[in-house]
């Protein structure tokens, strides 16, 4: 009989990283009993208390940066004159220090106006509503480009930390659909799998799969589909990275069946780095598929029968010969039933199959489609992005001004990022948490902020990740 071990307990991870006390039930002999919440009295209201103390640390990270300098210096000629009361770049890290902080809106700071140190760390005052929404919609062209030049920057810091050591990085791009409730500059009706002919966005993101943070960015009409208009984009940031990790190291990019497109496909191969896609199983396609022989089995059951098969098919498009492109068709079929779309080509077999495309002649093919596989790493992240940065929350009705605040959010999301990896190095283990508990852990923190002697004191309760940022 084997032994079960015991399953490692998160909650007592974050407990200890928070500050929380750890469960002591077992120890207990009573049941315990919940207190009448009306015999506590209320005491007089404190206006010192601040709820989001952790934006202290993280503004002095930012500050060490230059991120305010670099904002001042891109962005201050939007915003300019004497008689300017909030410079562009004083509301854009009010914005960032409210993503940050968990709001997804901008009238998220009509809360945050009642939190003493947020006031503080804004320069004293929160402009109105209707002054941060023109500010917004102020971004032109170039404005918008830079910002995403500075986002995707602070994107690639991990990778320009570790450049030396990297021999593999991996690009994954992808799209998502954000719903649009209302008249909106853009927003088209489009390929939406929840709500079926409404207007939305439809923007494309780039992934770095190694630190997970967003290195491109673009907002798109909702009827944008992804094809050879998007080479221009895709080259870009393709740029930036090889910028960042040399030109010895290895580039995957890894895109879904959309990137089954000659001109996207031979942007990346003239950029000297592998494609890899999923292929647009048309007819002539499965057909070779379906009447391939030659299959190379590289998992077995437990009865020994073949459970994983891979082969190399013997395929060419007719674009890809008039565009003189080298493609290699490797097709996988399985018994597994596995998540994603899948084809049953064989009627008196139980195999369904997937094919991939790519440039990399020498890589085994099972080793490419696992390889493919590990892209599903970007879902995971598109959803973060609108659940705890609120991508998908547009702010206006001004294509501009949303498309500001998109690159906004995934800047403060790479920012956060970068802060837990260069600055609260005495918790690696903080580096695999979601944005909700890392502001949790770092972040909204209570505190109160007293001024003495001329110098503002924050004090706070106990926290463990943070206390060692103090020294």
């Amino acid at each position: 009989m084997t032994k079960r071990k015991s399953t490692p307990s998160a909650n007592k991870l974050r407990r200890d990283v928070t500050g929380g006390k750890r469960g002591n039930g077992n120890q207990r002999r009573r049941r315990i009993r919940r207190p009448d919440p009306s015999k506590i009295r209320i005491g007089k209201p404190d206006a010192s208390l601040t709820a989001v103390a952790g934006l202290v640390m993280f503004g002095t990270f930012l500050r060490a940066l230059s991120v305010d300098a670099e904002l001042a210096q891109t962005f201050g000629r939007l915003k300019g004159g004497h008689s300017v009361i909030y410079p562009m770049q004083a509301v854009m890290r009010m914005l960032l220090d409210a993503f940050v902080a968990g709001e997804h809106r901008v009238f998220g700071l009509e809360s945050l106006a009642a939190d003493p140190l947020f006031v503080y760390l804004s320069g004293g005052v929160i402009p109105s509503l209707d002054t941060v929404y023109r500010d917004l919609a102020r971004f032109d062209e170039q404005a918008i480009a830079s910002l995403a030049s500075v986002m995707a920057r602070h994107g690639l810091a991990g990778l320009a930390r570790r450049r030396r050591q990297l021999q593999v990085v991996h690009l994954d791009i992808d799209t998502t659909v954000e719903p649009v409730f209302g008249e909106h500059e853009g927003a088209l009706p489009g390929p939406n799998p929840s709500y079926h002919g409404r207007p939305s966005y439809h923007p494309v993101l780039a992934r770095i799969a190694e630190t997970d943070t967003c290195v491109g960015a673009m907002l798109r009409p909702g009827n944008t589909g992804f094809g050879a208009d998007e080479v221009p984009f895709i080259e870009r940031t393709m740029d930036s990275v090889r910028n960042t990790i040399g030109p010895n190291c290895i580039m995957y990019v890894r895109i879904d069946a959309a990137a089954d497109c000659t001109d996207v496909m031979s942007a990346v191969d003239r950029k000297g780095a592998f494609f890899l896609t999923k292929a647009k199983m048309t007819k002539d396609l499965c057909g070779a598929v379906a009447t391939t022989t030659n299959w190379h089995t590289v998992d077995r059951d437990a009865d020994g029968r073949p459970l994983r098969q891979v082969a190399t098919i013997d395929f060419a498009r007719l674009q890809w010969s008039e565009r003189s492109l080298r493609v290699r068709v490797i097709a996988v079929r399985t018994r597994d039933r596995l998540n994603g779309k899948q084809i049953y080509l064989w009627d008196d077999q139980d195999y369904t199959a997937q094919v991939f495309l790519t440039n990399d002649f020498d890589s085994p093919p099972e080793d490419l489609a696992k390889k493919y596989n590990d892209r599903a790493g970007i879902e995971p992240l598109i959803a973060e992005f609108k659940s705890a940065w609120g991508i998908d929350k547009v702010p206006s009705t001004t294509f501009a001004a949303n498309h500001a605040a998109l690159l906004l959010k995934l800047l403060a999301h790479n920012l956060l990022r970068r802060y837990v990896a260069e600055h609260v190095t005495h918790l690696p283990a903080l580096r695999s948490w979601r944005a909700p508990w890392l502001r949790r852990a770092l972040i909204l923190i209570p505190g109160r902020l007293v001024r003495r002697g001329r110098i503002w004191h924050l004090r706070m309760s106990p926290r463990p990740a943070v206390m060692p940022l103090l020294n």
